[in-house]
């Protein structure tokens, strides 16, 4: 994969990402997959085919896929041929070859798969493919795809997917991309999405319910919303500001990164979280009170189809560059509404951190803090030391240009604070230094 380097691990075989040493794999880099499933609400039975077309790095023997436990594999072929071996063990599809692949020769796995999906246990909670009350709900963040597909779960190997779905007819199924088709037959429905730009496979998702689906815009980027009739009535006023986001964010950011549209899902079920996905974004019932209680999160989850989903991080420890810059899309979006202006809510949350444990290092929290809030409030005091600092028009144009020159691609730390040295007048080292790389919060006075 362009831009990974082998992370020693002492006692153990090299790691791609010290942040989650199971996941990701050496060797080849994938450019495509195609899945076909068939689930079985009422059981939770899940049978598949997985096609995944990749290039060796390397020359290959043997090579390894990511695939839960719960999947048992019973069918695997390599370029059409059957390989001398495969196994499943900790995680992992390991296959080996009958003959040597040459670096450079292009590889289809083919994997045929099944079983009763269930979450991946992390740090973090369960992530993955989870049932809901009368559905389904996957939220990969971080290495959740490989609870439902074989992958190469890491957020720097981006691909183009296919995913094919069939379950019950009463039910809605979504999936990343476009609905390609959606025929019926003998009580089953099978619908098709094709997701064309460079995907995370953390960002795949598949939402199942008893869902209808409604456009919210047709001007500009086209918005849905698939959700249950329930919650329509609510969900039209909470939601409802939500085009004046995406006009703003596109004036700020740049044009949307995806072709087709974006999606809103909000589940029967109530969700601690919302959660992103390429091009859609996942709340609970919950999240629809009537009160619009739940904007920021709007705006938030919104922020990450271009800072996260687009232009994301090569390995987890960069995550502020998603998070923070969700949460900092979040003050915008209030500052332009007239409620509190960014420099007011800065000050609120730095005022927080100072409150908190300092023993964050921003640019490197470590794998069990990587979701703390103080890497998201603390990410967005970061860009807003950096606006007060280049101030706006330079500060809103490096956005722009961070998310046009790194589109549907992977990046890290230093790539941000090099293109930001572009904007400014005066040597930013200090900021970072203060701001990224010391645990200790940095003085208000650095706002100002």
């Amino acid at each position: 994969m362009t831009g990974r380097r082998r992370a020693a691990k002492k006692g153990g075989p090299p790691v791609i990402d010290p942040y989650l040493p199971g996941t990701g794999n050496f060797g080849y880099r994938v450019s495509r997959y195609e899945l076909e499933l068939e689930y079985k609400v009422a059981i939770n039975r899940l049978a598949g085919s997985a096609t995944i077309t990749a290039v060796t790095l390397a020359e290959l023997k043997t090579f390894t896929l990511d695939l839960s436990a719960a999947l048992a594999v019973s069918k695997v072929t390599v370029n059409g041929k059957r390989p001398s071996q495969f196994r499943t063990s900790a995680g992992k599809l390991h296959i080996t070859l009958g003959d040597r692949l040459p670096a450079g020769a292009a590889m289809t796995i083919a994997v045929r798969y099944g079983g009763t999906p269930r979450p991946i246990r992390t740090h973090w909670g369960d992530v993955g493919f989870e049932e809901l009350t009368e559905g389904v709900l996957v939220a990969g963040q971080p290495n959740g795809a490989a609870s439902w597909f074989p992958c190469d779960d890491h957020p720097s190997a981006k691909a183009s997917f296919r995913v094919q779905i069939s379950t019950e007819s009463p039910y809605f199924a979504l999936a990343n991309g476009k609905l390609l088709a959606r025929p019926a037959r003998a009580g089953m429905t099978t619908w098709v999405y094709e997701q064309a730009e460079p995907t995370a496979t953390y960002l795949i998702t598949l939402q199942i319910g008893v869902y209808d689906r409604h456009r919210m815009a047709k001007n500009g980027v086209e918005v849905f919303a698939v959700l249950p009739d329930r919650i329509r009535e609510d969900f039209t006023y909470d939601f409802g500001r939500q085009q004046q986001m995406m006009k703003l964010f596109v004036k700020l950011f740049g044009p949307y990164p995806l072709a087709d549209g974006y999606t809103v899902v909000v589940t029967d079920d109530d969700l601690e979280i919302p959660l992103e996905a390429q091009g859609i974004s996942i709340f609970g019932a919950n999240h629809c009170d009537g009160k619009r209680s739940s904007e920021r999160l709007i705006a938030h989850e919104l922020a990450h189809q271009w800072f996260g989903n687009s232009v994301t991080v090569q390995r987890w420890r960069h995550i502020w560059l998603h998070e923070g810059f969700a949460c900092y899309a979040e003050w915008l979006w209030s500052e332009h509404c007239g409620e509190e202006s960014a420099d007011e809510l800065a000050r609120h949350y730095h005022q927080r951190l100072i409150d908190s444990p300092q023993d964050l290092v921003l640019a490197d929290p470590g794998p069990r803090d990587m979701f703390d809030d103080r890497v998201y409030k603390r990410g967005a005091l970061t860009l807003h030391a950096l606006r007060k600092e280049i101030g706006d028009s330079d500060f809103f144009a490096l956005l722009k240009d961070w998310a046009d020159r790194y589109r549907h691609s992977s990046v890290v730390t230093d790539d941000f604070t090099g293109l930001a040295a572009q904007y400014a007048h005066n040597s930013l080292r200090p900021l970072w230094a203060a701001w990224l790389y010391s645990p200790k919060v940095p003085p208000l006075d650095s706002l100002s």
